[in-house]
């Protein structure tokens, strides 16, 4: 292939540890090709004029870095408006939290196209662009529009809500018809590629050609789930890094006597936190031998607190754990932990090998792969049980988790019941078959199938 350019909403160095998944999963090809990683700074400048932005370039080893600071207006209308006010909320299926000002579509489409101005003269000919996440849907049409001739895929990290949920956004018509600027549009899971195909022949009267292509607008794009992965050998190693075992350990003497159950999430409406803590109360109630036995560690890292909604749902959450501990616990145990704030991704091995069950359970999801790092940090001869909701992308690949409907916390309770009380040889049989296809279907496999899709190669 030619050389890789990659876009995402904020730039990532990939020689640096911290740097993330993707940027783990597409260093190697940037490399190797002297890609290009275009991106906003993650900087805000306290002067600017909207649309307009100062190009910066840098070199990482053979990969150079290109990025462009925002000033305020853009920053509140592209970000935290457009993309993260209304598209964020509507495709996890939240109508009633999304804000439909009518500047943040205007702001959205302003970044775009300046993004595609300040990136069209650092193309090469035979450049092979990846674009990802809803931060960036029209760029390529506007790449396009300035008369970028180059292969462009998109890969949507997030969720593709049902047609009559997407119908719900203003001017919805010009946002869809943006996917067929692209030549290959990637989704998470199969029911995302079945909401995005009825949507494209239903709304926008697009042609089904099979072989997962759509043909509207005079344009052909090819749309196919590419469930992303994660790195399973650079997490087993971090397992094995003296942060996690010290975890690990510290975890297992301070709870000898207790089953432990994990929940980590980031602090969002999206992950169903209050309702697994429900779940956990109605554990306790229906199933009462659990109480000095069971606990709950609850980690909710801090996101956008400024956000009515999220400030919103962090003291409802803080209410459910403080009755839970006022109601059940006592002297020598308290059954729920909850802590607000980022724990060290180092530690996070240690934290879920030394817990029985862990609960990933939210509402909606893209994927999940805090579910994939459970399975892969357990001990295979005596390994915890993941506790999945069906509502995540990861459940699809995930099949022998213990599938739950987050909205039915009975049933939720009952799942965590079962997942205590489950036989070792059980244990052992799921775990083995969930590290298979994690292994498989790691995110060096993910990059592999979506830029050969994109170059027209057959896939693994």
């Amino acid at each position: 292939m030619g050389r890789l350019v990659v876009v995402s909403n904020r730039l990532a160095d990939p020689r640096k540890p911290a740097a993330g998944g993707l940027a783990v999963a597409l260093g190697d090809t940037l490399s190797r090709t002297g890609g290009l990683w275009f991106g906003w700074s993650g900087t805000v400048a306290a002067h600017g004029t909207p649309g307009e932005g100062e190009l910066q370039t840098r070199q990482a080893g053979r990969v150079t870095l290109a990025s462009v600071n925002l000033c305020a207006e853009d920053h509140a209308a592209y970000y935290h408006g457009y993309a993260n006010s209304v598209l964020w909320p509507v495709f996890h299926y939240r109508l009633d939290l999304a804000d439909f000002s009518s500047g943040y579509l205007d702001g959205y489409r302003r970044v775009n196209r300046m993004f595609a101005h300040k990136l069209l003269p650092l193309l090469r000919e035979d450049d092979v662009i990846w674009v990802h996440d809803y931060h960036l849907i029209p760029l390529a049409a506007e790449l396009r529009a300035l008369g970028c001739r180059q292969r462009i895929g998109f890969f949507l990290h997030i969720p593709v809500p049902p047609p009559l949920v997407l119908a719900a956004l203003p001017q919805h018509e010009w946002l869809m018809r943006s996917f067929f600027a692209y030549d290959l549009v990637g989704l998470q899971s199969e029911a995302d590629v079945a909401h995005f195909t009825r949507y494209m022949t239903v709304e926008a009267d697009a042609q089904d050609l099979g072989a997962q292509r759509l043909r509207a607008f005079n344009a052909t794009v090819r749309v196919a789930a590419f469930p992303i992965g994660i790195d399973v050998e650079e997490f087993q190693r971090l397992g094995r890094t003296p942060d996690a075992m010290q975890t690990y350990e510290e975890m297992r003497a301070e709870y000898s006597r207790r089953q432990l159950l994990l929940g980590i999430d980031r602090l969002d409406y999206s992950k169903g936190i209050p309702h697994r803590v429900r779940a956990f109360r109605q554990l306790l109630e229906r199933y009462p031998e659990n109480a000095h036995s069971a606990t709950l560690v609850m980690i909710a890292s801090p996101s956008r607190d400024d956000v009515n909604a999220y400030a919103d749902l962090r003291q409802e959450l803080e209410g459910l754990c403080g009755a839970i501990n006022g109601d059940f616990g006592d002297l020598d145990w308290m059954p729920l932990r909850y802590i607000h704030r980022t724990v060290a991704r180092k530690r996070v091995p240690g934290l879920c090998r030394a817990s029985r069950v862990g609960l990933v359970t939210p509402l909606r999801d893209g994927m999940n792969l805090v579910a994939k790092e459970y399975v892969v940090s357990q001990n295979p001869e005596d390994p915890g049980v993941l506790v999945l909701s069906r509502f995540a992308g990861a459940a699809e690949q995930l099949r022998d988790a213990l599938l739950v409907n987050p909205y039915d916390t009975q049933g939720m309770a009952e799942a965590i019941q079962t997942a205590l009380r489950m036989p070792l040889a059980e244990r052992q049989a799921r775990h083995q078959r969930l590290m298979a296809c994690i292994g498989e279907h790691d995110v060096h496999w993910w990059r592999r199938n979506f830029l050969r899709a994109l170059e027209g190669e057959e896939q693994e």
